[in-house]
């Protein structure tokens, strides 16, 4: 064991520390195994084992700092293109058959929809062009 340099125990730190990071998808453990790299390279380069963990803590300690709260603000953006049933919604479609609050046919998107009304008191005739307010299983709600 004492055959093996510093900065190989820190290779095999760093990939110790990639598992858990790989199996939990929590990104400290990827700021961790970074901060062993960079220790690693200290060791590679002679440094002493204080300034070996005093690398692997501050580079880890950086990274997490810093990337953390840009991660977390990506996390919590909207995405900037809606897809699916989210880019339907506030679209115009054209009546095919009378909605009410009970149902009927509209033209969305070039496809026939299902549809009813978001105010039961109102109906749209064939041929009117309604705003989609919102996407219920295969129903659009219009007004």
């Amino acid at each position: 064991m004492n055959d093996i340099d510093a900065w190989v125990w820190w290779l095999v730190g760093a990939a110790a520390l990639g598992i858990p990071l790989v199996v939990t998808a929590m990104p400290e453990f990827g700021m961790f195994a970074v901060g062993a790299v960079a220790a690693a390279v200290a060791a590679g380069l002679g440094a002493g084992v204080v300034v070996q963990v005093l690398t692997f803590v501050i580079v880890s300690i950086a990274l997490i700092a810093v990337v953390r709260p840009i991660a977390s603000r990506h996390r919590s953006q909207r995405p900037q293109l809606a897809t699916g049933v989210d880019a339907l919604k506030g679209r115009q479609a054209v009546v095919l058959e009378r909605v009410d609050g009970s149902g009927g046919r509209i033209k969305l998107a070039g496809e026939v929809w299902s549809a009813r009304s978001l105010d039961t008191g109102i109906a749209f005739e064939v041929g009117q062009e309604v705003d989609v307010v919102e996407i219920e299983g295969a129903t659009a709600i219009v007004m």
